[in-house]
């Protein structure tokens, strides 16, 4: 991402898009499947069917940026639970999806709450 851009939050698009798409495309796509906005201060992202390839699309300033990351021999992991159309992550949680850790296999420990000690 641009140095200095202020993301607040990332959106996975949880279906896999046509990736001749480019950024007039895919901000129709934000704007009018997603219901999001796409100037706002986050990163809308974007995946092949193959899982192979992502697009970034966000808005600083005064224009779109959009870029793309190709994997030559892996997958990306990927949302499949049924649901909502997108899947909000934090940025933290996207540089480790790009670092191809799954993030749906992982969970944290399981919260317990209890009432008394004895």
């Amino acid at each position: 991402m641009h140095p200095g851009c202020n993301i607040g939050q990332v959106y996975l698009c949880r279906e896999p898009i046509d990736f001749r798409k480019s950024i007039n495309g895919l901000s129709v796509l934000v704007e009018q499947e997603l219901g999001l906005n796409p100037f706002g201060s986050a990163l809308y992202v974007f995946i092949n069917r193959q899982h192979t390839k992502l697009k970034v699309l966000y808005w600083h300033r005064n224009g779109f940026c959009l870029w793309l990351k190709r994997l030559e021999a892996e997958k990306f992991a990927w949302p499949s639970e049924p649901g909502a159309s997108t899947q909000r992550i934090g940025l933290r949680e996207f540089e480790w999806l790009l670092e191809g850790f799954d993030l749906w296999v992982n969970k944290p420990h399981k919260v317990l709450n209890y009432a008394s000690v004895s």
